[in-house]
């Protein structure tokens, strides 16, 4: 199993708000980008699984605000899977500023692996390395 590494980068200034902190909307994309880096860093990116005619819509997000972020602070992502069984997928999210070490945000987001047309595929029969994939890395902490 690779060592996977925090996503990491700075708060955009179009992120934040009037009181310039990233407006809390953006913390949800912020947990997509780092999903999706976690495939880039494990081999499998985003694009290789939907050319296997596999999708991974989410089915719910959640997200709790501890202590916001500012325009230009650096941040880290720490996505963990949290539950993997072959049809859904979950995953937590810890956000913590770089500077202060403070954790910002923790989060939930939970998906489905469908085919294109929405409807369930079960991946440990239909897509071995696909769900070997999840089940290796389920659990796993992601290291700094």
């Amino acid at each position: 199993m690779n060592t996977i590494k925090p996503y990491k980068r700075r708060v955009y200034y179009y992120e934040t708000d009037k009181m310039g902190i990233m407006h809390h909307s953006n913390y949800i994309r912020i947990f997509e980008e780092s999903r999706v880096n976690f495939l880039i860093q494990v081999g499998m990116p985003m694009e290789q699984i939907e050319a296997q005619g596999i999708l991974m819509p989410v089915l719910s997000v959640d997200c709790k605000y501890k202590s916001p972020l500012r325009f230009d602070e650096e941040f880290a992502v720490y996505p963990k899977i949290v539950k993997f069984n072959g049809t859904t997928l979950e995953l937590d999210y810890r956000i913590v500023s770089c500077e202060s070490g403070k954790l910002c945000v923790e989060g939930h987001s939970s998906h489905c692996f469908t085919d294109t047309e929405l409807k369930p595929v079960r991946t440990k029969l239909k897509f071995p390395d696909i769900y070997r994939l999840f089940a290796d890395h389920n659990g796993a902490d992601i290291m700094d």
